[in-house]
């Protein structure tokens, strides 16, 4: 199993969306075995399946060793495509394993999906914008790092923390962690988008890759995250759908 992780700590750049879309391509048109880790004590892609629910185990539940992975993996309604939920206890979660030194802290999830690997072909998980126990957790657990960035003046906000937390991750915990790249997420077909891909390209050029393929702006992104139905499924051929294929095309073919 090859764990991704989709990471930014600038909020807004649909980190959410990608995850979901990401793991949805990799079910629907590649035919894998897809487990969703939503690690966000939003829960945003726990809502998204209908599959949030604070009286249930979740992620928090696994961190602090009350259950295992096994235990807490529900199935999505997309068949091939299982889910470790997330609600707000994560936050109190972040303290409890910040505070328990008897077990090592930031192994806990990779330790747990370990035991689930034969099941699966990919695990996508989808990040807070925060550096917690939580996503220390999922960054040990990673092989790779996808970075979703909106064109904008704060594009970069952010950036030298993550990039120099994975680099102490990778050296401490984690030696096959690796940024596989940057991608575009919400792009407009305007002088400013065209622009701004011009400055990301050169400036990352010499820190960390950036895919070719971007992610345009489409109305059906707000219609799916009412409908709870992956753009492959409610509107395959939407331009986003269409970029979302793409990009995990490109990503599989570093793999």
């Amino acid at each position: 199993m090859k764990t991704v992780s989709i990471i930014n700590l600038k909020g807004g750049v649909a980190k959410t969306v990608s995850a979901i879309n990401i793991a949805a391509v990799l079910v629907k048109e590649h035919q894998k075995r897809v487990l969703l880790v939503d690690a966000d004590k939003q829960a945003n892609t726990s809502k998204f399946f209908g599959l949030h629910d604070e009286g249930k185990p979740s992620l928090s539940d696994l961190l602090t060793m009350r259950n295992t992975a096994r235990e807490i993996i529900r199935p999505t309604s997309m068949p091939g495509l299982d889910i470790i939920p997330a609600n707000m206890s994560l936050l109190v979660a972040d303290k409890q394993v910040l505070l328990d030194v008897q077990t090592p802290q930031q192994t806990r999830l990779r330790d747990e999906l370990e035991e689930v690997r034969e099941d699966y072909d990919f695990c996508v998980i989808d990040n807070a914008p925060d550096l917690n126990m939580t996503a220390v957790n999922a960054l040990v657990a990673s092989n790779d790092v996808m970075i979703p960035i909106k064109i904008d003046r704060f594009a970069f906000d952010g950036m030298p923390i993550l990039v120099d937390q994975i680099n102490r991750l990778k050296k401490s915990f984690n030696r096959d962690l690796r940024i596989a790249g940057c991608f575009v997420t919400i792009m407009e077909r305007n002088k400013v988008n065209t622009q701004g891909i011009d400055v990301l390209d050169r400036r990352m050029i010499a820190d960390f890759p950036m895919f070719k393929t971007v992610i345009r702006k489409t109305v059906k992104v707000s219609e799916m995250t009412f409908l709870g139905s992956a753009l492959i499924e409610y509107a395959p051929r939407s331009t986003a759908a269409q970029d979302y294929v793409r990009l995990v095309n490109e990503y599989l073919e570093m793999c």
